[in-house]
């Protein structure tokens, strides 16, 4: 009898040596836990594709539509064009003809004269998919449930995105045929949940609905689409200066500044730092930041004897002492907030290129406090592409203390709930006719997307003096332009803020991805020669140039040995550890560490993936178990420091997520959470496990097995850069092997001596292992 430490497959050589010959032959064992019987698949795997609804021969049709769509008070201009699909385009993806024949120029370099024209068509491509996708999940003869006096779909596959739905989508219901004669009631979603979606239909509909089987349309919401669309048609007066920036032309500076040195003081003069700096402390601060002025002045210079750089010798204003809001920004976040004030190269786009937990959010805050506080003519709007980055934000503006009341505005889309928005920034939202309220703050904060109401309600262009795109990296290059054309092509001032090694934007077409609408403005302006890396020019401050780039490296995430890898892989070893001593080392004694003192696991699990029902995610049980096991150690050890919520689990599939809740749930361990990269992009934890899925050893030659981590150096990246103290990696070396980041992860651990769980493919076992 014995017991086996992990769950999944193994194979090991058994050698039987006999006096003068030896047999070797390899032994495979399966293990599998109690618990997988609270996982197992419950039924058969049958996902298919939902029917296309029928066409009808009726010549009668009654439309009924709800009679309240969305905030009745909304009176907008009805001027956004429809900017319809073409037919030619429509029917050259359909019948897979080579979509150059529709519009060769795709294949083409973009510059200005193809700008609108190739970005149109991606747009209409990556629409066609959506269109298609859709129609692909419609559904036929399927019941309604009822959630009080609102019905209630279920739409399989829901939560795994496909289809894709969002509060506002509208859909279309349809009766079954009778006599001829059918009835189709328009409905919106008002809130998704798992694979479930809750209706707002015609109230008489609602209140007789008994349960009739229907059949469901999806509809694409061509909304930010259309804004899309409209920016590029508006966006064209930036010019080759912003969009193709090739020679810088310095401005008289905005504002002229004496930053003082000493910033541990509030306005009254009382300490604001629990740490009072001694006067030691003081001058070494002092010397960083001559250090800092230092690098700038050669990172000036540097850029004076590029050609083609010219300087405007207009009259500077006169310089006036100021203070940092934030007492504890580092040298190359005051140095960006320094620049953004300044907007020398204005209106170059200014970048703040912020790897994982340097701060960026934090430089973005403090500079919209600057101008705000400086330039008391400006009108400032911050964009993000989410909204829950755009409410990080304001959460964060509001809780710097700084702005008056009705400083500063929220705006949010017209289908967003109030129940989504958290408490402290209620006060600050507003939608529906209050967008013309809102369009006479000096703050605005909203969705890159919703950034087009603007237009709508006829707010010109020029009518921001500066536009800052927080986490640009993951906003479509037309998605990013519907701010940017309202900023003043002549004196504005536009902050790209982000991180182009982590997510990009999320584009489903292929044929839009691979003619580049998957890679964001912040990606591409960051290729062009005058953003580009150079460490000749630059190696004094950053290898960027200074007066449009400047790259944040202090971390203040994560333990030297997590920080190390990523460091290397994405960021030129250049990623310095300035995290809190006591936080990153809280668990270096934790007894189940394969070495102590190293943070790191790589458990190795051979397990089996499967589906089930009618779903198309994915899970491993296997997988599953050893994740719940590790919570349990973390969370219920003897000595353990370490909570519920310290603790968060990214898994690329969401019947993963699904499975994993349902054993922590079984331990009362619902705290911890669990979901997809994407849910975890700019959140950190104290620990995260990662679990890969993907277990077929006879499939990594096909292209489309490798989802979620597998394929995507980004999503890798955003995965292991959350931890704080503690990463626990959970796959199968045997295909994890063929990716290169998983790769050089494996290569990592083996050599540090934190590798352990099933044996090892051929090509790593020649590894020293340093344990």
């Amino acid at each position: 009898m014995c017991d086996a430490k992990s769950p999944g497959r193994c194979r090991e050589l058994l050698l039987l040596c006999f006096s003068s010959f030896t047999i070797g032959r390899f032994l495979e064992v399966n293990v599998v836990s109690r618990e997988e019987s609270l996982i197992a698949v419950r039924e058969p795997f049958s996902w298919k594709k939902s029917k296309t609804t029928p066409t009808l021969t009726s010549t009668k049709t009654t439309v009924v539509v709800t009679a309240q769509k969305r905030n009745s008070r909304r009176q907008l201009p009805s001027f956004l064009p429809q900017y319809p699909i073409p037919d030619r385009l429509k029917k050259c993806v359909e019948q897979k003809i080579d979509i150059l024949t529709f519009q060769p120029l795709l294949a083409e370099l973009l510059n200005m004269s193809n700008y609108k024209e190739k970005f149109s068509t991606l747009l209409w491509l990556e629409e066609i998919h959506a269109e298609i996708e859709l129609k692909e999940y419609n559904m036929s003869g399927v019941t309604l449930k009822r959630n009080g006096d609102l019905l209630v779909l279920e739409v399989p596959g829901l939560a795994e995105s496909r289809p894709s739905l969002y509060a506002g989508d509208k859909l279309v219901l349809k009766s079954q045929e009778y006599s001829g004669h059918v009835i189709e009631y328009i409905g919106y979603v008002i809130e998704v949940h798992e694979e479930e979606v809750t209706l707002k239909l015609n109230p008489e509909f609602e209140q007789a609905y008994n349960f009739e089987p229907m059949d469901v349309e999806f509809t694409y919401n061509r909304t930010t689409s259309r804004r899309c669309h409209f920016a590029l048609e508006h966006v064209i007066h930036l010019g080759v200066k912003v969009l193709f920036p090739e020679e810088i032309i310095l401005q008289s500076p905005q504002v002229t500044v004496n930053w003082n040195n000493v910033q541990d003081t509030k306005r009254d003069g009382q300490p604001t730092s629990k740490n009072w700096k001694s006067t030691k402390d003081q001058s070494k601060h002092a010397a960083k930041e001559r250090q800092a002025g230092a690098q700038d002045a050669l990172g000036l210079a540097a850029f004076a004897r590029k050609p083609g750089n010219l300087v405007n010798e207009a009259q500077i204003p006169k310089a006036r002492e100021k203070e940092f809001f934030n007492p504890v920004l580092n040298e190359n976040q005051k140095l960006a907030v320094r620049r953004i004030l300044s907007g020398d190269c204005r209106p170059l786009p200014y970048i703040l290129f912020g790897p994982p937990g340097t701060g960026k959010t934090v430089t973005i805050i403090e500079a919209v406090l600057q101008v705000h506080r400086a330039l008391p003519d400006s009108r400032i709007l911050v964009c993000a592409p989410s909204n829950s980055a755009a409410d990080l934000v304001c959460l964060r503006l509001h809780e710097s203390q700084v702005l008056r009341p009705g400083a500063m505005v929220r705006v949010n889309a017209t289908c967003r709930f109030e129940e989504m928005i958290v408490d402290a920034i209620k006060a600050y939202c507003k939608d529906g006719e209050d967008i013309w309220k809102a369009s006479r703050f000096r703050i605005i904060i909203t969705t890159c997307s919703s950034a087009g109401l603007f237009y709508q309600i006829g707010v010109r262009v020029g009518h921001f003096t500066h536009v800052f795109v927080d986490e640009a990296g993951q906003a479509s290059e037309p998605e990013c332009l519907i701010p940017l054309g309202l900023v003043s092509d002549a004196n504005g001032q536009i902050v790209l803020a982000g991180d182009p090694m982590q997510l990009g934007p999320v584009i489903k077409s292929r044929l839009a991805m691979a003619y580049g609408l998957n890679v964001s403005m912040l990606e591409r302006l960051m290729s062009r020669p005058v953003y580009m890396r150079d460490e000749d020019a630059f190696g004094a401050c950053g290898a960027y140039n200074p007066l449009l780039v400047t790259k944040l490296v202090n971390n203040y995430r994560s333990h030297p040995a997590l920080l190390a890898l990523p460091s290397r892989l994405f960021y030129h070893r250049e990623l310095e550890v300035c995290a809190d001593p006591k936080v990153v080392t809280s668990l270096l004694g934790w007894e189940k560490l394969p070495k102590k003192g190293f943070p790191l696991i790589f458990h190795g699990v051979r397990g089996s993936e499967a589906r089930e029902g009618r779903s198309p995610s994915w899970f491993n049980a296997a997988e599953a178990v050893q994740v719940m096991r590790y919570c349990c150690l973390l969370a219920r050890g003897i000595s353990s420091q370490v909570s519920a919520s310290d603790i968060g689990v990214i898994t690329p599939y969401r019947k993963q997520v699904e499975k994993i809740k349902i054993l922590l749930r079984n331990v009362d361990l619902m705290d911890i959470k669990v979901g997809s990269v994407e849910e975890f992009q700019g959140q950190e934890y104290l620990v995260i496990i990662i679990s890969t899925v993907r277990s077929n050893e006879d499939r990594f030659e096909d292209d489309r097995y490798f989802l979620g981590f597998l394929s995507n150096s980004k999503r890798f990246n955003v995965a292991i850069t959350r931890p704080k103290a503690l990463l626990i990696v959970l796959g199968n070396p045997h295909v994890l092997v063929k990716d290169p980041c998983f790769g050089a992860l494996l290569e990592y651990s083996i050599t540090n001596g934190v590798y352990t769980g099933c044996d090892l493919p051929p090509e790593l076992q020649s590894l020293p292992d340093c344990g």
